[in-house]
């Protein structure tokens, strides 16, 4: 089987293409035949050694595809389904060995791409809107980086809760496909800053809750945008993570909320995981939530897939596809 892995941190350079022994599943496992791996920000971390990993470790924890074969001990799952997972480590494969307790069966309505491409992006935006802030209708959100991946997502599921959406993006072409995903109001960021521009049609501290996976660059104008006891979500470090604050800081902007939340304790649970993918998978069945891949690399060109996406020349989802 083929394999992006590396041996070393660093910059794209240290993905290699490798051969590796072919896979078997063990005990409670099931061996996919990898249809796509999604490209995510997490892939990007533990290539740099932002997040610690051991190494060598093949990248990537997203994907899709058909199950080759099932080991002893698992249920609900057989030779031949279509499953998808989020959270699996070495996905940039063209098989993976995954835990049956991880892995989710894609119903037949969704395509095994859209299903990559929704897992870890979509469990996301969905734990955030209905879970780490309870998004009801009539309140007012920031949603950052809106025609990415998770941003695209979020702006849809905030409008389906009826709240009011303002979304930032970095040129015409992203704040376009951030309106057609409903965001009420899209400042470009590239022209004016953000703060300034949503004070202007909003007045000062209009906003419930402030979604931010950009970091250290917007985290503390989005504190000063949060009504009293509001709710700043930083869940990503896109542009960098957020140097340490005083709990101070929180109280002189009006008693607010902090929380750093990562996926694995919102589908911590066998019960969460299929409860987060059933909505998620179910709305892209009935078209009620719309998926954007906007590249498929081959998984020879992971690098380049990874310098795009933190480069942002991107928007939507990224797939490699074995």
């Amino acid at each position: 089987m083929q394999a992006i892995q590396i041996s070393e941190h660093g910059g794209p350079d240290v993905l290699r293409l490798v051969e590796l022994p072919d896979a078997e599943p063990g005990n409670g496992e099931v061996l996919v035949d990898v249809a796509a791996a999604g490209v995510n920000f997490i892939d990007v971390y533990h290539r740099t050694g932002l997040y610690e990993v051991d190494l060598p470790r093949v990248l990537g924890v997203e994907g899709a595809g058909t199950v080759r074969a099932t080991g002893q001990g698992v249920s609900g799952i057989s030779t031949g389904d279509v499953v998808a997972w989020a959270q699996v480590a070495g996905s940039y494969a063209s098989r993976v060995v995954v835990p049956a307790s991880a892995a989710v069966v894609v119903p037949h309505e969704v395509p095994a791409e859209t299903a990559a491409a929704m897992m870890l992006q979509g469990l996301t935006a969905h734990y955030l809107v209905n879970d780490t802030h309870r998004l009801a209708a009539g309140e007012t959100c920031l949603v950052h980086a809106a025609a990415g991946g998770v941003g695209l997502l979020l702006v849809q599921m905030a409008k389906a809760k009826g709240a009011v959406v303002f979304g930032t993006a970095g040129n015409e072409e992203k704040a376009r496909l951030a309106r057609s995903a409903g965001a009420d109001h899209v400042i470009r960021y590239d022209e004016t800053p953000f703060r300034e521009a949503i004070e202007a049609i909003a007045g000062p501290r209009p906003l419930a809750v402030v979604y931010d996976g950009i970091g250290q660059p917007t985290f503390h104008d989005g504190l000063a945008l949060l009504r009293r006891r509001g709710t700043m979500v930083t869940f990503g470090n896109a542009g960098g993570p957020v140097e340490p604050i005083s709990p101070l800081v929180l109280s002189r902007n009006g008693s607010v909320f902090l929380t750093r939340p990562t996926l694995g304790d919102y589908i911590a649970t066998r019960q969460e995981l299929e409860s987060r993918a059933e909505a998620v998978l179910g709305m892209c069945a009935t078209g009620a939530l719309e998926v954007t891949i906007s590249a498929r690399y081959p998984l020879s060109e992971a690098g380049r897939a990874q310098e795009d996406l933190a480069a942002r020349r991107t928007t939507g989802k990224v797939l490699l596809i074995p």
